[in-house]
């Protein structure tokens, strides 16, 4: 269980880009949408507020782009960025800890296997390498600026820096946008494991997309996040600024205080009574941070202790278990049930108390995470900082949208459904595509333009539709020329898909060298004519989003063609097919029956006719014929 997956960052840029970004654009200031989607469709459970009928209002038309995964799963968030002309996709967490937006480089010599293939310069025409000046630090060969990132827990990146055109997506107002990236050379920890690409970095720093897109003039000086909640995940991410409901609480955001998002967070209430610490405690070092790269929470020692004492006092009746990983010493308590919309009746209510006595209330669900062992058992998602940095990881702004208004100076608070913000916002019209050179193809392999994935439904299905088939075309890059064993790809698909290994069938598949192209068909179950929507949606979302994950020894895998076929209408005969057999069934068993009947019959029959004896007969005299 990963206790922080991208933290405080622990090395400065080693790069400086005054004056290098031209400012000004004759685009207005646009703020982008961006909806968060769960990693899973089918949670063990489903978290829903009560809305007050308050809506999110906007203030300038909105673009979005999609984020996938799940905090607690994954421990981040990713998006789709397109690097490129043609572009390249990559899936890159989306942390306001970072500054610096990086992929893996097609020469890396240090790095994991991701979900994307690596970025090719080579493959884009409007890719240019950010040329070594003396406001940066240079390459070996004193040709290209390069950049170093080192983290908290021990993982790092660095690479060189290039610039070229990034595309938020065909659901995006903002059109492609040149920026300057880090293209990865070597990457340890965490960063070389995770399956995810790499970093949109949107901290504060000249080389953040934050800082790129508000210089150009295309996005105004603020972007928001809002995490789903417990085991339902999805919510949305705002690049640029709206209409803010009123009662929203803002706290002050010093951009001197730290290189990082920062609050003033004077006390921690918990059941209404504050805990015995000096107000003092939440100011040390970098002060309380809000790192979205971070999945828990993270507490100077003394205020850790005082807030688990006094939850544990408040679920005395609970029993206290040992955590899911004999790792670490998670605090946890079995007990509360598994439903998670009446956890509030059985953990108390925590308040953060800011400057000027502004209190904002967290769920359990902001400071709690579900055993993975023990159903209707919790732990603390809050833990002891090793220094006197006060951390708040994403854990604790889940059903939150979280504002950061960098232009004011400020950070606001309102809670909210999160799953449900994307529908409140109000998008009726869809957006325009972006242009088709920027369609969301991944050109690292050549794909026809008529099987790519950026044609696929958004929506899933409508309600009159019943599936009955979903085929799909996939490509797996893999290190031999070897053909795959199909039989546990597909038992490695059905698992991740979660169906029966019956429903999934290879059709047929084509290879050119290490790239195999293969035809898999997703049927019904054998007792079902057609797929569920919730199911037939679950489907096609995982495949969408890039959300199986097959063994490593099957390459990097990439969909190409998405088919979903409605249910076929069946001719009378395959309709009644079960009818018409049982009735023959029963018929003919009904003819052997009287068969039988009528020949036992007869049999017996015969036994009971007597016939008398010749000799018993009297004797007739024979007589002749008539003459005619």
């Amino acid at each position: 269980m990963a206790r922080q997956t991208l933290v405080l960052l622990i090395s400065s840029i080693v790069f400086n880009l005054c004056g290098l970004f031209a400012s000004g654009s004759d685009d207005h200031s646009r703020p982008m949408i961006l909806p968060l989607y769960l990693s899973s469709p089918n949670a063990n459970w489903h978290h829903r507020q009560i809305f007050d009928g308050r809506r999110l209002q906007r203030s300038e038309p909105n673009s979005h782009m999609r984020l996938y995964d799940d905090l607690l799963a994954n421990g981040y968030y990713t998006t789709r960025l397109w690097i490129g002309t043609p572009p390249q996709q990559f899936a890159l967490i989306v942390d306001t800890g970072s500054t610096v937006t990086y992929v893996p480089c097609f020469d890396c010599e240090q790095c994991g296997r991701h979900q994307d293939p690596r970025f090719q310069p080579d493959l884009s025409s409007t890719y240019q390498p950010v040329k070594c000046d003396i406001n940066c630090n240079c390459d070996k060969k004193e040709a290209q600026c390069t950049y170093e990132r080192r983290y908290a827990e021990m993982s790092s990146s660095s690479g060189v820096l290039g610039e070229d055109v990034l595309s938020f997506g065909n659901e995006s107002e903002l059109v492609p946008q040149r920026a300057v990236f880090g293209c990865e050379n070597i990457e340890t920890g965490d960063l070389y494991s995770q399956r995810a690409d790499g970093i949109m970095g949107l901290g504060r720093g000249r080389l953040s997309v934050m800082d790129q897109l508000v210089d150009k003039g295309v996005i105004s000086d603020s972007f928001s996040l809002c995490y789903g909640g417990m085991g339902v995940g999805g919510g949305a991410m705002v690049l640029g600024s709206i209409k803010l409901p009123p009662d929203m609480v803002f706290t002050h955001s010093d951009p001197f205080r730290s290189p990082y998002y920062n609050i003033e967070l004077k006390e921690i209430h918990v059941a209404g009574k504050p805990l015995k610490l000096n107000s003092k405690i939440f100011d040390g070092k970098h002060g309380t941070v809000l790192d979205s790269g971070t999945t828990y929470a993270y507490l100077p020692k003394d205020a850790f202790h005082a807030f688990k004492d006094a939850v544990t006092r408040k679920v005395n009746f609970l029993k206290q278990i040992h955590g899911p990983d004999p790792n670490y010493q998670d605090i946890c308590f079995s007990g509360a049930g598994r439903d998670v919309t009446q956890l509030s009746k059985v953990f108390p209510q925590v308040d953060m108390v800011f400057t000027k006595g502004q209190k904002f209330s967290l769920s359990p669900e902001n400071y709690l995470f579900p055993h993975t062992k023990v159903s209707g058992a919790y732990c603390l998602g809050i833990f002891a900082n090793g220094d006197s940095t006060t951390l708040l990881g994403g854990i604790v702004t889940r059903n939150t949208l979280v504002t950061y208004d960098r232009a004011n100076d400020k950070i606001g608070f309102w809670k909210t459904n999160c799953s449900e913000l994307w529908k409140r916002l109000n998008y009726s019209n869809a957006p325009p595509p972006v242009p088709s050179a920027f369609d969301g193809r991944n050109t690292s392999v050549e794909i026809s333009p008529s099987i790519a994935p950026s044609g696929l439904p958004d929506t899933v299905i409508p309600g009159v539709l019943q599936v009955g088939l979903i085929s799909f075309d996939m490509m797996l890059s893999i290190n031999n020329t070897i053909k795959p064993n199909f039989t546990e790809l597909a038992e490695s698909i059905a698992h991740e898909l979660e169906l029966n290994i019956s429903q999934v069938r290879l059709m047929n598949y084509t290879h050119t060298g290490n790239n195999f192209v293969i035809r898999w068909a997703i049927v019904p179950a054998e007792s079902a004519n057609c797929f569920s929507n919730t199911k037939a949606t679950g489907i096609i979302r995982r495949l969408k989003e890039h959300q199986m994950h097959i063994p490593q020894k099957f390459g990097s895998y990439q969909l190409v063609k998405l088919k979903v076929e409605p249910q076929m209408k069946r001719s009378w005969w395959k309709q009644h097919y079960w009818a018409v057999v049982v009735a023959v069934i029963v018929t003919s068993v009904l003819g052997l029956l009287a068969l039988g009947t009528w020949l036992v019959w007869k049999y017996r029959l015969q036994d009971i006719v007597s016939y008398e004896p010749v000799a018993a007969r009297a004797i007739v005299p024979e007589q002749e014929l008539q003459p005619l």
